[in-house]
């Protein structure tokens, strides 16, 4: 499924990837966040944490009757409160997506996959 924006000079198609993408490179800057996660967990509960180049596989966009959702599945670092870094997350993820893509989010659904030690180097 692509987002289509048409405009006087032609058809623009933004493919799900690609919002993927911007809303994975716009959560990584929150404090907080040490990256995303798999959206399917291993049988025995460990989660994998995904490398740059896979953060668009943490993240689901849906396109429902013209309302565009968008669920992330993150991993936080130890010691942060995690209802602000997702408050954070799903507010950065909105606004980055309307200034770059000119795309309104009707949501931005948070699933907290792990907690990490984030080292200090």
């Amino acid at each position: 499924m692509t987002l289509d924006v048409s405009t006087n000079y032609g058809q623009i198609e933004v493919s799900n990837e690609v919002i993927a993408t911007v809303a994975g490179v716009a959560a990584m800057d929150c404090y907080g966040l040490v990256g995303m996660a798999s959206q399917s967990q291993l049988k025995d509960g460990i989660t994998e944490l995904l490398g740059r180049e896979n953060w668009s596989k943490g993240i689901e966009v849906k396109n429902d009757n013209n309302e565009m959702e968008i669920d992330m599945y993150i991993i936080v670092g130890y010691g942060t409160k995690i209802s602000e870094v997702a408050h954070n997350v799903q507010s950065k993820v909105k606004y980055t997506l309307d200034q770059m893509v000119g795309l309104t989010v009707s949501r931005v659904n948070i699933f907290v996959q792990g907690v990490r030690l984030v080292s200090e180097e």
